[in-house]
């Protein structure tokens, strides 16, 4: 068998040891990210400082600027994080073929569910971001409405008019927000009967609601909680 070279061998090493430029990056944002969710829990947002954030990252202030402009701007990024990563998980928990109440318990119990999980990211989201930007409520509307909307729509359903979105909404929210707000964020998937009905009944009405609000107060819960 031929021998490798030693410049071979030095080339090959060099190979295996570098890593992309952009992979580098992302790994850096990702850590920055996890660590304002950390401090966050630790400390809240208003207290939290780069030196914090830094720590937790393990990074220099240099590569922190290298990667937001400011504190504010590393929140802000943070919450669209966890936004985009919960709503991939409730998307994730139903089928395409689902039937629209269905898809929504479903996603309903995959949402409190990874909440009840992450309290750090329950905390950022439903305390500091609101206290942050009070208008980032609607910002939740506006993402969680359209598209159980969009569900019944493409199921070509009429909805009933039994109970507004937005007053369902404001009463869902109002739960979540102070199960957290009392440190139960583990406790969570006590509320899903309530949220399911919440977010069922708008759309399909009341014996719908029901139905599926029955079926989530049936489901095993799972007490472990992650930071």
């Amino acid at each position: 068998m031929q021998k490798q070279s030693s410049s071979e061998k030095g080339s090959s090493g060099a190979l295996a040891l570098s890593v992309p430029a952009d992979v580098a990056e992302a790994s850096q944002r990702q850590r920055i990210i996890e660590a304002m969710v950390a401090s966050c829990a630790e400390k809240s947002y208003r207290s939290t400082t780069i030196t914090d954030i830094v720590g937790h990252a393990r990074i220099s202030r240099t590569t922190f600027y290298k990667r937001f402009e400011d504190k504010r701007a590393c929140f802000d990024a943070t919450v669209d994080y966890c936004i985009e990563e919960l709503r991939a998980t409730a998307r994730a928990a139903h089928a395409i073929g689902d039937p629209p109440a269905e898809a929504v318990r479903k996603a309903t119990v995959a949402f409190l569910e990874a909440l009840s999980h992450r309290p750090a990211v329950a905390q950022l989201l439903c305390a500091d971001a609101t206290s942050v930007d009070p208008t980032v409520v609607e910002r939740y509307r506006g993402l969680l409405l359209p598209a159980l909307e969009g569900l019944w729509d493409a199921a070509d359903m009429p909805k009933p008019s039994e109970l507004d979105p937005r007053l369902a909404f404001g009463r869902a929210q109002l739960l979540i927000f102070n199960q957290i707000a009392a440190g139960g964020s583990d406790q969570l998937p006590d509320l899903l009967p309530e949220i399911v009905y919440l977010a069922v009944a708008p759309f399909a009405g009341h014996e719908a609601a029901v139905e599926q609000a029955r079926l989530a107060e049936g489901k095993p819960r799972r007490r472990r909680a992650q930071g």
